[in-house]
């Protein structure tokens, strides 16, 4: 009580936020209840139909659906891969910069464009990479056939890849740059007076330092390997690219939403919800085994 007594200012400023996830996450979760339902929204929770493990079965006996899933393993995979590689090459060359000026423009530059939502740079994408844009015009200089980025399926996985981490590439550097800051500069004076170059005090000093946080970042990205990134792939891809281009989130909007099947992409909601629990609780455990890092 004493503690309460001198803490619940605390309390009560948590409060709001408390209230906000309970309505907003907890709730809601009573709704998990249509993945067992031929869920009518006329009926409600009551009076639809039970149908057990129904959708579930529906779900893996689909062929869209099976593909939706290994499209959404393809492009997470990649885009984790290359977000977390190209962060970490950019961060050692932004280091190597020794004037502090042009550093920091050069960081400003490229976290720019995280801050802008894919609303507003697919619509970018979608002129820069037309048929007739700005992209093929270079190329045509070049003697390249127009290609059409976001309607042909072997070119709109490239494109979603690439774009993602163009836009997200200079603000994963962030953490990156952290770690390098906290690099006992010793370590780089006794390389140095082993006649160490700038090369093989990257190679034997700086990447092994960083090392431990790239399993870190890489080990709780695996949670996420399931969220192939629904703003993006909703804002850019079309029926023609369908095939390779849609992805969980995006099924579910199209069954659920648009098609009324509301209890089988509940099903689909809920089967991604659980695997990326268990992914959760995995990575968890990798960052604790390989980097000792834990949350809790």
């Amino acid at each position: 009580m004493k503690t309460l007594r001198k803490t619940w200012p605390f309390h009560v400023m948590l409060l709001p936020s408390m209230i906000f996830l309970l309505i907003f996450s907890y709730v809601p979760m009573a709704g998990i209840v249509m993945a067992f339902q031929d869920y009518k929204p006329w009926l409600g929770f009551t009076g639809s139909e039970w149908v057990g493990l129904a959708n579930f079965r529906y779900l893996f006996e689909r062929q869209d659906s099976i593909q939706v899933i290994w499209n959404t393993l393809v492009i997470a995979v990649l885009k984790l891969i290359f977000n977390l590689f190209v962060p970490f090459i950019f961060a050692i060359l932004l280091n190597e910069i020794r004037r502090v000026k042009l550093q920091r423009t050069i960081q400003t530059l490229v976290y720019l464009p995280h801050f802008l939502s894919w609303v507003i740079l697919g619509g970018i994408l979608i002129d820069l990479l037309a048929t007739d844009g700005f992209a093929n015009r270079i190329l045509s200089t070049f003697g390249v056939q127009p290609i059409f980025f976001l309607g042909d399926n072997d070119w709109f996985r490239f494109t979603v890849i690439a774009s993602d981490v163009w836009k997200e590439f200079g603000y994963n550097t962030i953490i990156f740059l952290a770690t390098l800051a906290g690099i006992n500069p010793s370590l780089y004076e006794a390389a140095e007076m082993d006649g160490a170059t700038r090369l093989k005090q990257t190679l034997y000093v700086t990447i092994p330092s960083m090392i431990p946080m790239v399993a870190v970042v890489g080990t709780l990205a695996l949670g996420n390997v399931l969220n192939a990134g629904f703003d993006q792939i909703f804002n850019l891809y079309n029926p023609l690219v369908y095939a390779k281009g849609d992805i969980i989130d995006t099924f579910v909007y199209r069954t659920a939403i648009l098609n009324g099947e509301m209890g089988f992409g509940t099903a689909i909601g809920l089967f991604k919800s659980v695997i990326s629990m268990v992914l959760i609780l995995l990575s968890y455990r990798l960052a604790y085994k390989w980097a000792n890092y834990r949350i809790f």
